[in-house]
């Protein structure tokens, strides 16, 4: 524009008017913005939204999601950011509920989940929704109730604690060697739900510490799909996914592993299936694995509910264990309280299910240590209809709705001004408080709730305490690091360079 043209336009009334209220409108529409935010999320500015203040802190997001919550009257925060579906994040129960139960048919997985796992999970219990969801709960929900897996589950626990972790941490103790806790849990749990899961041994959990394909597969497409999720962009990783690049280049290669062996264990356990039919010989079914087969589904079908299984089973358990002993090395009077439990209640050498439903404090401790360190810190819909939550936030359709139990278990309003101490007692009533309390896993919601409410948390309970209780009556557990850990939130709660320990052998009476 030449001067002269701009002098003439400046000079006009009709252009001072114009450029003064387009002056006010950009400042009141930042500013508006700006203050509108501030309460209910970060700052956001026209066409980026909260893009910077997303990425200033995507190394602390969830700090960051946490501080924001508690200063939310409402503990709910709205994050728009450019690149990224609006996003709804909340600690508030009622919310919760909402979500979870109360419209459960509003908020499905969605599109947007299921493209960042769908990969790894294809058609699987926990990448579908609508009918195809109910057809795989209801098979799920049958294996889960039967005896004879639960049996199966506390069989195979018990090897793989007393006939291998066990003699890893009395050599350990004898030896003066500092092992890592984090990584003996993954391999413990990872041999666990094989064994349950395909009927296989893995033998991942053995003093040579071997390295195993199939494992390591899991562990970087795990790593890999939870970081797809926390991409400030995630045009981004769609475009490495197109065009076969950098970590989408290594996903495409796990899953195509894991695809490939779990397809095989399946053809193999097929044909030695057929023939004891053909043979007329009894048929071990006790595995998922066998009992799936048995009931006439496709292998496809079979591959994505096994997988879907062993994702699971693999990781929240063990992240679970790693931060649980990490707490009990920090706090050694409740190790103390849990240590004398234990010992009342398990006389023998392998330590019955009835006994362990008998130690209540040890299962408080477990809920305490979860609801600081959730093995899964956050969990998200993705809203079919326009609607409104309880505490009047208003949702669109294709928000993502996100639920965050690692900020819930931090909310001075849910859990009072002492939220930030390890308290198991704070579980306790009755009688002495030696019942655990009921509380609503719509404020507890690490197992979620509702119609997808986790099938698996009696075996997981069972796993935690089991090992636990084992470990804890035979040994002393110690950091090597006073350092506080760090949490990675992959798919589950990881401890950053892990849990390096050393272990002391007590002296009790069995």
């Amino acid at each position: 524009m030449s001067p002269f043209l701009f002098s003439f336009l400046a000079s006009s009334s009709m252009a001072r008017t114009l450029l003064f209220f387009g002056f006010i409108f950009i400042y009141i529409t930042f500013k508006g913005i700006e203050k509108a935010s501030s309460s209910y999320g970060p700052k956001k500015y026209p066409l980026i939204g909260s893009l910077i203040s997303f990425y200033k802190n995507r190394c602390r997001l969830l700090s960051w999601y946490t501080e924001l919550l508690a200063n939310s009257p409402i503990n709910t925060i709205i994050v728009e950011r450019l690149g990224a579906r609006r996003t709804i994040v909340t600690a508030n129960p009622q919310n919760v509920e909402y979500i979870l139960k109360t419209n459960f048919n509003n908020y499905p997985k969605g599109k947007p989940f299921t493209d960042i796992l769908g990969d790894l999970l294809g058609c699987g219990i926990f990448n579908v929704d609508g009918e195809v969801w109910h057809a795989r709960r209801k098979l799920a929900s049958h294996e889960f109730t039967t005896k004879s897996l639960r049996e199966f589950i506390v069989k195979a626990l018990n090897t793989e604690v007393h006939d291998r972790l066990i003699p890893i941490l009395s050599s350990s103790d004898k030896k003066k060697k500092v092992f890592d806790m984090q990584d003996l849990l993954g391999r413990l749990t990872f041999d666990n739900i094989c064994k349950i899961s395909l009927g296989i041994d893995p033998c991942l959990l053995d003093e040579e510490m071997p390295s195993a394909e199939l494992a390591s597969a899991f562990d970087i497409a795990a790593e890999i799909c939870a970081r797809r999720g926390m991409a400030p962009v995630s045009a981004v990783w769609k475009l490495k996914r197109a065009l076969g690049v950098g970590s989408e280049k290594h996903l495409k290669v796990a899953v195509e592993l894991i695809h490939g062996s779990i397809m095989e264990i399946i053809k193999e356990r097929k044909k030695k299936i057929h023939d004891k039919q053909v043979e007329m010989m009894k048929i071990d079914q006790n595995d998922l694995l066998s009992r799936l087969i048995q009931g006439g589904h496709s292998n496809e079908v079979i591959r994505d509910m096994v997988i879907s299984f062993i994702m699971a089973g693999k990781d929240t358990t063990s992240s679970a264990l790693t931060w649980f002993f990490w707490l009990l090395s920090c706090n050694p009077n409740v190790e103390q309280e849990i240590v004398k439990e234990v010992t009342m209640h398990g006389k023998g050498e392998q330590i019955g299910y009835q006994e362990l439903k008998e130690m209540k404090f040890l299962e408080a401790s477990l809920c305490e240590s979860m609801r600081l360190y959730p093995p899964v810190v956050w969990d998200s819909k993705h809203a079919a209809r326009d609607d409104k939550l309880p505490d009047g936030t208003p949702v669109r359709k294709g928000d993502r709705v996100t639920y965050f139990p690692y900020g819930m278990g931090r909310m001075e309003r849910l859990w009072g001004k002492d939220w930030e101490k390890f308290r198991p007692w704070r579980w306790m009533a009755g009688d002495n408080r030696k019942e655990v309390v009921p509380v609503s896993p719509y404020k507890f919601s690490v197992f979620q709730a509702g119609p997808r409410v986790c099938l698996g948390k009696e075996m997981a309970f069972v796993q935690m305490k089991y090992v636990a209780a084992t470990v804890l009556r035979r040994f002393k557990l110690r950091r090597v690091d006073n350092r506080p850990p760090v949490l990675v939130p992959l798919l589950t709660s990881h401890m950053a360079g892990g849990l390096n320990m050393m272990a002391k052998e007590r002296v009790v009476e069995l």
